[in-house]
């Protein structure tokens, strides 16, 4: 019994000391080339707003946009009539069509307001087509549109809550033209990493080489890896592709502190590491207060008048600087958050002392600031 529990007690002491490693699967950190979405744009009009749309003064194009539109619809020549209406409003649709959509099927689109309209609140989009960056329309949409915003307004006050100029059309377009792409066609499969790594590309590699046999991958650079469908099963491609995107690997990267300097937000990663180092932080205080005071004349006094005499008051306050040791390379990023938090900084600080750990080359690792 005795052996056992020292037994456990050892494998419990490796598994602590151990780095966990964080198996990801392939899908999660790459994509397959071509298997992608594409971004769709059109212009079209809201109406059925309550007074809410453009002002066809500031916006001449919605009013343009309107005759237009009635005019197709066999209302006649409207160019010498003067529209007035507040309930329409010229907007931009954007939406993602997906890879291998089919004609019939329905993606969700966004609606956003060109003009000067206050809000989209219960307004219809009218039949819009969707056009990609070729030019060909692959999707039309219409339909009632959602607002998560509102915006309310009084004679004195108003209030506004969200973005009531932006709206969305659940499955509020139907796919009109495919994107002409046949997995079965092709020989080879690149894979692309969202984040480029050596060191990831060869453990994918051999991940799938494992897996599939042979040399049926091999790493092209550092974000791609080509993967050879012929040798690995073809004809069966998408079954292919389903068990490659599920190989698990570790993924490799750089050691990087990320500082965004509004937020005072800042991500270490786990790689980071720093020479030995002492760091101080403190502070000088300088503080100026002015308290005037108003001299009056006494009440007799002939021709006294009232005067302002200033008063400064000036004071110097200086903290007591302690340094604190800040371990080597080979401690942990828990360490080192530790012995960072034990110096008392405000973010604004450890942004500072990063910085000066930077600059004196003790902190290996790249220090970005957004």
């Amino acid at each position: 019994m005795r052996i056992a529990a020292c037994l456990l007690a050892l494998i419990g002491a490796l598994s602590l000391a151990l780095p966990a490693l964080a198996d990801v699967r392939i899908k999660d950190i790459a994509t397959f080339e071509g298997v992608r979405e594409n971004q769709l744009v059109g212009y079209g009009l809201v109406v059925g707003l309550n007074g809410t749309g453009d002002s066809l003064r500031n916006s001449p194009f919605t009013e343009k946009s309107i005759e237009a539109m009635l005019e197709r619809l066999g209302v006649g020549n409207l160019s010498d009539d003067n529209i007035k209406t507040t309930n329409t409003a010229a907007v931009m649709v954007t939406a993602m069509l997906p890879p291998f959509a089919r004609l019939g099927s329905t993606i969700d689109v966004v609606v956003s307001s060109l003009g000067d309209a206050t809000s989209l609140r219960g307004g219809t989009l009218i039949v819009t087509p969707l056009t990609g960056a070729d030019g060909e329309v692959y999707a039309v949409a219409q339909g009632p549109i959602a607002v998560a915003g509102f915006s309310a307004t009084g004679v004195a006050a108003s209030i506004t809550e969200g973005v009531p100029t932006v709206a969305r059309i659940e499955n509020g377009a139907t796919v009109e033209n495919e994107v002409d792409f046949q997995l079965s066609s092709l020989n080879s499969v690149r894979i692309t990493l969202r984040n480029p790594d050596f060191t990831t590309a060869v453990r994918m590699s051999d991940a799938i080489n494992d897996r599939l046999g042979g040399n049926s991958s091999r790493v092209l650079d550092s974000g791609t890896v080509e993967l050879a469908i012929q040798g690995a099963g073809k004809g069966d491609v998408p079954g292919v592709l389903s068990e490659v995107e599920n190989l698990r690997l570790e993924p490799d990267s750089i050691a990087k502190v990320v500082v965004d300097a509004k937020t005072g937000t800042i991500v270490i990663g786990a790689n980071v590491r720093i020479d030995r180092v002492a760091v101080s932080q403190g502070g000088l205080t300088v503080m100026v207060r002015e308290d005037p005071v108003v001299s009056q004349p006494n009440p007799i006094t002939i021709g006294g008048t009232t005067v302002v005499v200033p008063r400064t008051t000036v004071g110097v306050e200086e903290e007591e600087a302690h340094f604190t040791i800040l371990e080597g390379a080979d401690v942990s990023l828990q360490r080192l958050v530790d012995a960072l938090n034990a110096i008392g900084l405000s973010a604004t600080q450890t942004i500072s002392i990063l910085q000066a750990i930077k600059a004196a080359g003790a902190l290996h690792a790249d220090l970005e600031i957004i």
